[in-house]
């Protein structure tokens, strides 16, 4: 089970917090031409390594990082613009499928490297990891079918009964929904690891408060909708991740 754990952080580290937004464009763009694509798969390859600790790993390091590459060039060949939402998801489901194929494969073996190779330790820094950039991407992916009116518009009436419609254009803070998002999953997974349930029930009724009155103000029932779809998500997500680390740890 270390084992299967290792290989699914260095699938984290290398697909979500070591490609930059760059690498990524750079290689929609220039497809198998980019040498960021072959950069990206060496960088797995080396996570593998890293994180396993073991040499004599390098073959089955190198079948995976194959295999993530023809997947990686596979996508970019095929996607388009109504497409990415789901070849991310077969993407990532590839990915974790071949993870999961060589480590049955290998037998479950039993690799060391310090505070890594301790399941006490692993298993929720890896959870933690999950939580942050790979589910929100998840979530963006999920909701981006829906997305939601970015202004609203309302009709008034001049002293002179001339009607004037009035726009009003709903601002954000730059990536403030996706800050959020991390924030309140970190907590829920904090709140299940010491049993403190109704920490979870606070946390939730606390963000409906608070978005109530934006939701309110909005009338638009299709960004409410919408809000409460992200919400349900976020939190399912943190919920299930939390109880799977529980199971794994033996708790």
């Amino acid at each position: 089970m270390v084992l299967l754990v290792q290989l699914f952080l260095a699938h984290i580290a290398g697909d979500f917090f070591l490609q930059p937004d760059k690498w990524v464009k750079e290689k929609e763009k220039h497809k198998l031409k980019s040498g960021y694509l072959y950069l990206h798969a060496a960088v797995h390859f080396l996570l593998i390594m890293a994180i396993t600790g073991n040499p004599a790993f390098w073959q089955q390091a190198l079948i995976i990082t194959v295999i993530h590459l023809l997947t990686d060039a596979t996508k970019l060949l095929l996607q388009t613009e109504k497409t990415k939402r789901g070849w991310f998801f077969a993407d990532q489901l590839l990915h974790l499928f071949s993870i999961a194929a060589v480590w049955a494969y290998a037998g479950r073996s039993s690799l060391n490297w310090h505070a890594l190779s301790e399941a006490a330790v692993l298993i929720p820094f890896t959870a933690v990891l999950f939580l942050l950039k790979p589910t929100s991407l998840i979530i963006k992916n999920v909701i981006s079918k829906w997305p939601p009116n970015s202004m609203t518009t309302s009709k008034e009436s001049r002293p002179t009964g001339e009607p004037v419609i009035k726009v009003t254009i709903n601002e954000s803070l730059q990536h403030a929904g996706q800050l959020i998002g991390i924030m309140e999953r970190l907590m829920v997974f904090v709140f299940i690891m010491y049993g403190k349930w109704e920490g979870v029930g606070f946390l939730l009724a606390a963000k409906s408060v608070f978005r109530f009155g934006d939701l309110k103000d909005a009338r638009d029932m299709k960004l409410t909708e919408y809000v409460l779809i992200g919400t349900f998500l976020s939190f399912g997500i943190a919920l299930l991740t939390g109880l799977l680390t529980l199971k794994l740890l033996g708790k």
